[in-house]
């Protein structure tokens, strides 16, 4: 069972302003609470112990409010970034906290009701990911998916739908070796050098050394205003409901 967990939290939100000019995102509040410490409480539901957050743009905003995670029963730890290194350079420069063992990681501006249990980790298997359906702002999807059998691929096969990269997913630390950073990108990257993951996942996909499912819960890309606004009107629609039937 996966014990450790990182959150992604360095982005500077730079889509989410003016919310993000004085608030890193993570701590933009979803029905009254940082939206950060909803995957916090899903973490710890899940049994997970240990949480590794990177921290950039206003970083100690984010220290501040967790600070070493006892509220939720963890044990935070940091990976602070001079800059922002994206979320390839964030994960790698992190790799020393992570140890050995997979690890769950979740970017912090996504928000899932519940995290769901993942299936045991096959022998082969370096990455999972979790998909959601398209949603209206991404309908081209990120990539491939055979719900009956599971297949996973970076360009469309027989029987294969689109599906989005839900932003949660589980990662053996032996995908971060140097032989699968030089043939992803053909650069020998260092901790502390900034690029995005998406062509590590991708080669993953390619050398079948990834598996996939789909979330079944409800799942945002909290990543505008307009979406943030919507998902707090509809949360609290739901809790005003709830209420009312206990009433």
């Amino acid at each position: 069972m996966v014990k450790k967990a990182m959150i992604f939290a360095a982005g500077e939100g730079k889509r989410m302003q003016p919310l993000t000019l004085h608030t890193p995102k993570p701590l933009l509040k979803v029905a009254g609470k940082p939206l950060i410490f909803w995957h916090l409480e899903n973490l710890a539901a899940q049994g997970i112990k240990q949480v590794i957050i990177n921290v950039s743009y206003l970083g100690q905003q984010i220290i501040d409010a967790i600070q070493e995670g006892a509220a939720w029963g963890l044990e935070v730890s940091y990976s602070v970034e001079t800059t922002p290194l994206e979320t390839g350079g964030g994960l790698l420069q992190a790799k020393a906290l992570l140890g050995e063992e997979p690890f769950l990681l979740i970017n912090g501006d996504v928000w899932l009701s519940e995290l769901p249990q993942l299936p045991a980790a096959t022998e082969d298997e370096l990455l999972f990911m979790l998909l959601v359906d398209n949603p209206a702002h991404h309908p081209q999807g990120d990539f491939f998916f055979e719900k009956n059998s599971g297949l996973l691929a970076n360009q469309p096969g027989a029987g294969m739908q689109s599906k989005t990269f839900a932003g949660i997913s589980r990662i053996n630390p032996a995908m971060l070796d140097e032989q699968w950073l030089a043939a992803a990108y053909q650069v020998a990257y260092q901790a502390g050098d900034a690029f995005i993951l998406s062509p590590l996942l991708r080669l993953m996909i390619d050398k079948q050394r990834a598996k996939a499912a789909l979330v079944t819960g409800h799942w945002v890309d909290v990543g505008t205003p307009e979406r943030l606004t919507e998902l707090n009107a509809h949360l609290m629609n739901k809790m005003t409901l709830s209420r009312d039937c206990k009433v």
